[in-house]
């Protein structure tokens, strides 16, 4: 494992004596922390999923979808690499982080702006070959967010560093308002995919300010040389790492974009949002706290093991039954929500909702790898992700339009990419068996729920109540099912010992939304 350094007067010294053990109140802070982050995600994913309805039903069709998709996507990647990486080594280094924290915010700033310039002049470009010209001037407008998040990267560290999820569920909140009454008042004034800019744009400023009254102090510049060669031989791995993870999960949209154009587009990157549901609202409040916990037990192999296999086990139980939910009741759930005109979106959904299912797992075994310092493992696996997944994805939507697309995401996810990534946890000490145990109810549970639902859904309808009673003797079904997990889901039966414990940070790949 690589060992942490902490810059101080221009010089990083590795740190080769072990941290003190956790102090008593650790636990409890997590605790905490991880039942504010839930809070905050099903708040925030339940208004995001209702102000989607509105501007689907009633403000926006698939061609501005696809120009929004498009905007998005270029924006995920720019924000994976616009502060370096440097920003995590707020929560990741032992010692007094606000040494180094000016020299941070200076790189962060600097770089996030020099990518700002550069997406600038080549947005017309950009657009061109992604096959939507009528997307330059919104991303010229969205990516605003870049130099705005790599401002606040600092101040929103020293948050993640304290565990201070009730203060960023308030900030959260607050952008959430900001921005969606910005998009909503200018998409029903017609400005169609350019609401979407500016309200991201209000909504991160927003973001800013509040980062910065809830961590005092923080937003100050400063240089020192030394500081930043060690934070750039930190951050630049890991800022690779995330950039090859996030066009994992985004270059789909350049490919369908590019290849069947904006309509078909719009149609996909709904679909693959609703995909995103479970994934957004049971992984995303997860990996906010799971990640320090990895890090702590990452020099006890026993105890990540455990802990790794307890966190994929409670992940993957509570998301398993959405994700069969949506996938079986694809085309009436969103006829139904969205209208009859979004119809065509639910024939790629199954198929994404497998991938959203591969993304839970993929997403926490990324975070372990990073905890237990197999960077190059992580580099592999995305790597070879990545290189695999587009020709697979171009062949499949010239074949078979948006749902071969989809179909091209699960053959390459879970045909090679899922085996891979159990090969480098089994080399880091968390074995097959282990992840088979965490998985073996929940898929019992999803394949029971799937019987339950092909075997009765012409009975039933597509009614709205139908539907009701058809999903909950399907959730029934599957309680049923994962009722043998119970003790090992409340981390009871032997617990492992307890190893040193090393102060780190989530580092995880950025989510589309």
């Amino acid at each position: 494992m690589d060992s942490v350094r902490t810059p101080d007067s221009g010089t990083a010294e590795p740190s080769d004596t072990p941290a003190p053990p956790a102090a008593p109140s650790l636990g409890k802070k997590v605790r905490s922390a991880a039942r504010w982050s839930l809070i905050n995600t099903v708040v925030l994913r339940l208004g995001n999923f209702a102000t989607g309805i509105v501007l689907a039903r009633f403000a926006l069709g698939p061609a501005e979808w696809g120009v929004y998709g498009i905007a998005q996507t270029v924006l995920l990647v720019l924000l994976s690499a616009n502060e370096l990486g440097v920003s995590l080594a707020i929560v990741r280094w032992e010692g007094d982080p606000r040494r180094f924290a000016p020299t941070v915010l200076t790189l962060s700033t600097l770089s996030s702006g020099l990518l700002y310039v550069a997406l600038f002049a080549a947005a017309p470009t950009v657009a061109d070959l992604l096959g939507s010209p009528d997307a330059t001037g919104v991303l010229r407008v969205m990516c605003l967010c870049v130099l705005i998040g790599g401002m606040a990267a600092v101040p929103a560290q020293f948050l993640t560093r304290d565990f201070a999820q009730g203060k960023r569920m308030i900030i959260d909140g607050l952008n959430f308002v900001i921005s969606t009454s910005l998009t909503l008042l200018l998409a029903f004034q017609g400005w169609g995919a350019m609401s979407f800019a500016w309200g991201a744009v209000a909504g991160n400023f927003v973001t800013l300010i509040g980062c910065c009254l809830a961590a005092p102090g923080t937003l100050k510049y400063g240089w020192d040389a030394g500081q930043a060669r060690e934070l750039l031989r930190f951050g630049l791995p890991l800022a690779g790492a995330s950039l090859l993870a996030l066009a994992v999960v985004n270059v789909d949209t350049m490919v369908v974009g590019a290849t069947l154009g904006n309509v078909a587009l719009g149609f996909y990157v709904l679909a693959f949002n609703i995909s995103g549901w479970p994934v957004r609202i049971i992984s995303e409040a997860v990996r906010r706290v799971s990640f320090a916990g990895f890090s702590r037990l990452a020099e006890s192999p026993q105890a990540l093991a455990h802990g790794f296999s307890r966190a994929l086990g409670v992940v993957v139980t509570a998301t398993v039954p959405l994700c069969v939910l949506l996938a079986g009741l694809a085309r009436p759930a969103i006829e139904l929500i969205y209208g009859g005109h979004w119809a065509p979106a639910a024939a790629a959904l199954p198929w994404l909702m497998a991938l959203g299912l591969i993304r839970i797992g993929s997403e926490l075994a990324y975070d372990c790898l990073i905890a237990i310092g197999q960077r190059r493992s992580l580099f592999m696996v995305q790597g070879l992700w990545l290189v695999t997944l587009v020709p697979v994805l171009l062949v499949g939507a010239r074949l078979n339009g948006i749902v071969g697309a989809a179909q091209a995401h699960v053959l390459v996810g879970g045909g090679i990419v899922v085996p891979v990534f159990l090969f480098a946890l089994s080399r880091g000490g968390v074995g097959v068996g282990l992840i088979a145990r965490a998985c073996a109810w929940p898929f019992l549970g999803g394949a029971v729920m799937t019987a339950i639902i092909l075997g009765l859904e012409h009975s039933f309808g597509d009614g709205p109540f139908a539907l009701l009673a058809l999903s909950t003797l399907a959730l029934a079904g599957y309680t049923l099912c994962v009722l043998p997990s119970r003790d090992f889901l409340r981390g009871g039966g032997d617990r492992p010992p307890r190893g040193r414990h090393r102060s780190t940070a989530p580092v995880g790949p950025p989510d589309r939304t």
